[in-house]
């Protein structure tokens, strides 16, 4: 039991450093930087002088001025700190409502352009490896040793800790070690070149980003060359189960919601070709 002079900054604090070996580093920078935008008023106070109104209260101001996921990232923190040190607290906290996010999908003419203006350069292979639904962080943290054949053993992510260092550690989530398959030519490439990145992993976004704006094409990130990935394997007849597996996700959530257009594309053209063949029935 903790005493009644425990401040909710005491509180936070000892929750972040007691899960600081558990948790993912990009988990815990959230975390120290939900603490850094609550204001004195808040942290200075026992925690459990803490009301579901002064939450509700703290929601509101960050909602004038954060995105919603922002807002409820920082509500999950303040949540979790509660349930361990006051959990007789009960919160019935209304959050703002999401964004419906439509990411865009690179095209086949965005991608064919882009590789084409990073071969030969190191940045070829690692948006190659993006190409085929790896990370940046995992692409980042392969090894020569992770490349047998043509298989790619995903089984580590370099991610930025809460000090700003970059840090090699376990992948994602479990169904993030995968093993994924590529093109013998591509391996061949990676073995001659000798190894797979080794420069800062924001160069490689810049790179894109430079590549994008010299060919006039939409800005996206590496990451929406999962997207790409997702839609590509789903218009092949891929099965969901096999592109989760493949791109390292663990639920079929996020294949249903950040990468729903490309099964809805697919659906749709089912459904043309259903109507016309109906059309045909009926009309002639």
């Amino acid at each position: 039991m903790y005493g009644t002079s425990t401040t909710v900054k005491t509180a936070g604090e000892k929750y972040i450093e007691s899960k600081r070996n558990v948790l993912s580093p990009s988990t815990i920078r959230g975390y120290v930087a939900s603490m850094r935008q609550i204001p004195d008023t808040f942290l200075n106070k026992s925690i459990y002088d803490i009301t579901a109104l002064d939450v509700q209260a703290e929601i509101n101001r960050l909602a004038q001025k954060c995105a919603p996921k922002t807002v409820r990232n920082h509500h999950g923190f303040i949540s979790a700190v509660l349930s361990v040190f006051y959990p007789a607290l009960k919160l019935s906290t209304t959050l703002p409502q999401k964004i419906k996010n439509e990411p865009y999908i690179p095209s086949d003419e965005d991608i064919r352009k882009i590789l084409e203006y990073s071969r030969g350069t190191e940045y070829e292979i690692p948006i190659i490896l993006a190409c085929y639904g790896l990370r940046r962080s995992e692409i980042c943290a392969l090894t020569l040793e992770d490349i047998d054949g043509d298989i790619v053993s995903v089984n580590k992510a370099k991610v930025l800790s809460d000090t700003k260092e970059w840090v090699t550690k376990t992948t994602k989530t479990t169904a993030s070690t995968r093993e994924v398959i590529i093109p013998q030519e591509v391996a061949e490439k990676i073995c001659t070149q000798g190894y797979i990145f080794k420069g800062h992993p924001g160069k490689i976004t810049e790179f894109l980003h430079t590549a994008q704006i010299k060919l006039n094409i939409p800005l996206f990130s590496l990451h929406k060359l999962r997207h790409y990935f997702a839609s590509k394997m789903s218009a092949l007849g891929v099965p969901e189960a096999d592109i989760m597996r493949a791109g390292g996700w663990e639920t079929d959530y996020v294949m249903k919601s950040v990468y729903r257009h490309a099964m809805e594309d697919k659906n749709k053209a089912a459904q043309r070709e259903a109507a016309q063949r109906l059309g045909s029935a009926l009309f002639s």
